[in-house]
């Protein structure tokens, strides 16, 4: 099966996009799976933009591990430019499982997406039980053995867990993040975040990625971090997440209406033999 697919990333984090608007690509988990794989072609995640009646198009996710993921940050910012550029529109609007999505193409490869307001409910997390979701009471060691219990949950889009940290490279996240994706506390798993505040206006972070394992970058898990932060007054309300290749903008309204602002790559045309 010959497929024809395109590329992007936003600041490392990848994905292989499919358009079924005109010709609809129907994929196995196994597929998905082996389009990911990094011997193979290799992503993050893959999208599928489907038509809409409503809005600019409708947006499917998918993990690297061939599961449904509700939002992705990154992966609406780089479809929004995409669509952007075939429409000659400066504002998309998507519906995604996680809900509508509006973008503004700002210019010189720059994407700012609307997120919406996040969840703090236990229930709407998930989470397994009702607990306070400021402090999970989840008890982490670093590389030198020295113990860290707290943990933060909130969903923006996904479920998240952030821990704040001294330095975010003294954590084994290989090690250590399969169990926190899996930990009982999340029925549905979790993206888990180690963040270093580095200033009122500055967050470095490392981000392993539910479905996915460790990524360069994640939109949500920006999101869910600057949010953490804000609501802890560690930071102010726009707030700058470092990742291994850049940063991501996340400003924070009265409402906690979420905004990142970001670059997104070119538009690369690639061709897959399945």
């Amino acid at each position: 099966m010959n497929l024809r697919a395109y590329k992007m990333d936003g600041l490392g984090n990848d994905f292989v996009i499919f358009d079924n608007r005109k010709k609809v690509t129907h994929l196995r988990k196994s597929e998905i799976i082996k389009i990911a794989d990094r011997n193979f072609v290799g992503c993050d995640q893959l999208i599928f933009i489907n038509k809409s009646n409503d809005y600019d198009a409708e947006l499917d996710f998918y993990n690297s591990d061939g599961g449904n993921s509700s939002a992705c940050g990154n992966g609406t910012r780089c479809i929004a430019y995409f669509i952007s550029k075939e429409k000659n529109k400066e504002e998309i609007i998507f519906k995604t499982r996680g809900g509508i999505l509006k973008s503004k193409i700002l210019g010189n490869n720059m994407v700012e997406t609307n997120i919406g307001t996040p969840k703090f409910d236990w229930k709407e997390i998930p989470l397994s039980k009702e607990i306070d979701n400021t402090n999970l009471g989840i008890t982490i060691f670093d590389q030198g053995g020295i113990r860290l219990t707290g943990g933060y949950a909130l969903n923006v889009g996904n479920p998240h867990l952030i821990f704040f940290v001294d330095k975010v490279e003294n954590y084994d996240l290989p090690k250590i993040g399969p169990d926190l994706e899996k930990h009982s506390l999340f029925p549905e798993k979790c993206n888990v975040t180690f963040a270093k505040i580095e200033s009122k206006k500055l967050i470095k972070v490392k981000v392993w990625e539910r479905g996915v394992g460790i990524t360069k970058a994640c939109g949500t898990a920006a999101c869910a971090t600057a949010v953490a932060a804000y609501k802890k007054k560690l930071t102010q309300n726009i707030v700058d997440i470092q990742f291994e290749l850049g940063a991501i903008t996340i400003s924070i309204d009265k409402n906690n209406s979420i905004n990142m602002k970001g670059k997104v790559s070119k538009i690369k045309e690639i061709d897959i033999k399945i």
